[in-house]
């Protein structure tokens, strides 16, 4: 019989494992800086071009023919790298906490400083891997997110924590692979079977609770489609699901399912619960009508089964931005 308390030494290990490579990976990500910083400097001062740092690829391979990632291309992405941050002493320190190919995927594909610190402080409390981070990058997971920020002032009435960047006004399930013609139950099957693809577009705080759970009011019985936990919030949150545009009086059935969950499934310390209606297309009018007396924790989101249109994003959050702006000026 193996004793319970051998399980500590097993932690231990794991944990000095864990340090050894987040010590590894820090000192390869700063030779990578210095790297970075030195060829820099030399094109700067040196004139050096393509051709040099070719030769010095070169000249690395013949000096030490073990060594791996030296590559002319990964040089030049070295130099980007010290370019991208050098005059960023906020996000400077938190590259050095993800991997390389990680950090590639964010100076690489990221457009600005804001949209680089998302990607930055996401991958490192969510510890994507570099399938993942890729994911969250095609599916415009910035930009959605920023821009669902501003769809959620019913909700901080509620909630006591901080909402932003949880919630998602438009959910990208490109991995369900589904006709563009399908059936809440289709839907529903889907996300089931594609539950961690789904919690990784949702947030790793989301934790599944069950399909079809069960509400029993009176004599009779009432089922919700998707329940989830969030850690962070403290609370449950409730997926209906509906292949159709957003109609007001699904919100009605949704603040059912709320309160009875609050009334006989909420624990004492928990949050009011959230609701979350995933409809295919929505009347942005519509929605406001609807909210503007609505008192439950409700969100009124878009699923797509393709991935967005990262153009038509990037230009409503340039418009976003430009209004803050407009408004800082009128202040």
């Amino acid at each position: 019989m193996i004793e319970p308390q051998f399980s500590d030494i097993i932690t231990l290990i794991k944990t000095a494992r864990y340090n050894a490579f987040k010590a590894v990976n820090t000192e390869l990500i700063n030779l990578y800086w210095e790297i970075g910083k030195y060829i820099t400097t030399r094109t700067q001062n040196e004139g050096w071009g393509k051709a040099t740092v070719q030769q010095l690829a070169q000249f690395i391979q013949t000096q030490e023919p073990n060594l791996k990632g030296f590559s002319d291309k990964n040089l030049w992405r070295m130099k980007q790298f010290y370019e991208t941050y050098n005059d960023s002493p906020k996000l400077a320190p938190l590259v050095r906490e993800l991997s390389w190919t990680n950090n590639v995927l964010i100076f690489g594909k990221a457009k600005s400083s804001e949209e680089r610190e998302f990607y930055l402080n996401l991958s490192k409390s969510e510890n994507y891997t570099s399938r993942e981070l890729e994911r969250q990058i095609n599916s415009s997971y910035f930009e959605r997110t920023v821009l669902s920020n501003q769809k959620l002032s019913a909700l901080p009435r509620v909630l006591p924590n901080e909402i932003e960047n949880i919630f998602k006004e438009n959910y990208v399930l490109e991995f369900l692979n589904l006709p563009e013609l399908h059936s809440e139950k289709d839907l529903q099957k889907q996300l089931i079977l594609q539950m961690k693809q789904f919690l990784l577009e949702l947030g790793k705080d989301f934790l599944f609770v069950g399909e079809e759970f069960r509400l029993q009011v009176g004599n009779k019985d009432y089922r919700t489609d998707l329940l989830f936990y969030h850690r962070n919030l403290q609370c449950l949150v409730a997926f209906e699901l509906k292949t159709t545009d957003f109609e007001p009086e699904h919100l009605g059935k949704l603040n059912f399912y709320l309160e009875a969950l609050d009334r006989d499934v909420k624990k004492e310390h928990e949050n009011p619960s959230i609701g979350i209606l995933l409809c295919k297309g929505k009347d942005n009018e519509v929605v406001e009508y609807a909210l503007s007396r609505n008192l439950s924790p409700t969100m009124i989101s878009e699923y797509t089964i393709k991935l967005p249109n990262k153009k038509l994003l990037q230009d409503k959050l340039h418009e976003f931005y430009e209004r803050i702006e407009q408004s800082k000026d009128e202040e």
